[in-house]
């Protein structure tokens, strides 16, 4: 594993998930009560034995280097090991990263400066478990120039993703961008091959034709739309990989990529059978984790309260409240006669006496007056608040109600 150096890419401007991100990075969003999103692409690296990763960041990075820095300084430098953060340099040129291809390229000097023999590249906002070293052995036996992580989902999700075609020997035969009639794989005619945003290249070969791409001024620098088509077109060995089938940890993967998909993903978390398990103990998931007293539940009056198939986590005070499938993060504050039901609570809030919650996700330090009802009617809740394509609330961070 000391022959490959990863980067993880961490520096897009995640507009789809606004207001989440007004003031961080998309992988720094908060997720799962005590985790950001960049956590799981770390863990997994953690887990899989690799220790030199590059995290590459480019706008509204703060609070994502104050995760990294405060969380995951475990791998110690006089070993050569390491997890830094590299903000855009713009060493070739004045330009930011134009796309994922051309952040790799912009930081060539790198890899040359480490000398790896393959080069793994991850994307910093999904959440999911991979044993990387599985795709390491798979890209070796079969002896490929580069290997893409794919995911197998039903053909009519094809609009949502790249689409990546093969052969029955799951080479690459050529990509396409959000397609309407997708490739299926071969012999099962309601399947496609979703591409994970998971590269693993041989270096050389890797540093071969970002340097191609980069003198092509109609390109996108996209690895998707351009790398894979352009080795494609070469005949050269490029390979999917069926995460599905290949893995042992589980075979959950959510691109964070939209407010409802961050809203479903944190319901995955939650019942008695969650679609995504936070507590597997094989495959342990790290991050910075605060000092918080243990959860304080008591009752104020004739009335208990309940929590039903849900997340609450360190520091919260609870009074007679019903929580039901929701995921309530560190610090927060529910008073008397409150009703939590389908939602994400981040940290710091605070909620007023007999306040009434569905469907939303209420970002950090927001402090809900008593009585408040939100997610019941969706034209008040869309004067005051934002509103997801399903219909979800969502409170910004530091709202005033």
């Amino acid at each position: 594993m000391r022959d490959v150096l990863t980067f993880i890419l961490a520096g897009g401007k995640g507009e789809r998930l606004d207001p989440l991100t007004r003031d961080r990075a998309k992988p720094a969003v908060p997720f799962g009560g005590i985790y950001r999103i960049v956590d799981f692409s770390l863990s997994n690296c953690v887990n899989s034995g690799l220790r030199r990763i590059f995290l590459l960041t480019q706008y509204k990075s703060f609070s994502l280097q104050r995760h990294i820095l405060e969380g995951w300084n475990i791998y110690s430098n006089q070993l050569g090991e390491f997890i830094d953060v590299v903000p855009a340099q713009q060493r070739i040129s004045s330009d930011w990263y134009r796309g994922t291809a051309d952040a790799i390229y912009q930081n060539l000097n790198m890899v040359n400066d480490y000398d790896p023999k393959l080069v793994l590249i991850l994307a910093g906002d999904h959440v999911y478990k991979m044993d990387y070293r599985k795709l390491i052995e798979y890209h070796l036996e079969k002896g490929a120039d580069m290997t893409v992580a794919c995911i197998t989902m039903p053909k009519h999700d094809s609009i949502h993703f790249g689409v990546v075609e093969v052969n029955k020997q799951n080479m690459v035969t050529g990509f396409q961008e959000k397609p309407e009639k997708p490739k299926t794989i071969p012999g099962s005619p309601d399947e496609i091959f979703g591409s994970m945003g998971i590269y693993l290249f041989n270096a050389d070969m890797l540093k071969k034709e970002l340097n191609i791409d980069a003198a092509k001024k109609d390109s996108d620098h996209d690895f998707g739309k351009n790398i894979i088509p352009q080795m494609v077109a070469k005949k050269l060995k490029v390979f999917a990989y069926d995460f599905a089938r290949e893995s042992d940890t589980s075979s959950y993967w959510r691109d964070i990529g939209t407010r409802d998909s961050y809203y479903q993903a944190n319901m995955d978390l939650c019942g008695a059978k969650p679609k995504f398990n936070l507590y597997d103990k094989t495959w342990p998931l790290r991050t910075y984790q605060h000092h918080y007293p243990p959860i304080r539940f008591y009752t104020t009056g004739k009335t208990s309260g309940t929590i039903v198939d849900s997340l609450v986590c360190g520091g919260c005070v609870l009074e007679s409240c019903h929580i039901e499938n929701s995921v309530v993060s560190n610090n927060v504050v529910i008073r008397d006669g409150v009703l939590i039901k389908d939602s994400v609570i981040m940290d710091s809030v605070t909620i007023g006496k007999g306040a009434q919650i569905q469907g939303a996700i209420i970002d950090k330090d927001v402090d809900i007056p008593a009585g408040t009802k939100i997610g019941f009617n969706p034209d008040l809740d869309r004067q005051r608040f934002v509103l997801t394509t399903s219909g979800i609330v969502i409170v910004a961070k530091k709202t005033s109600l």
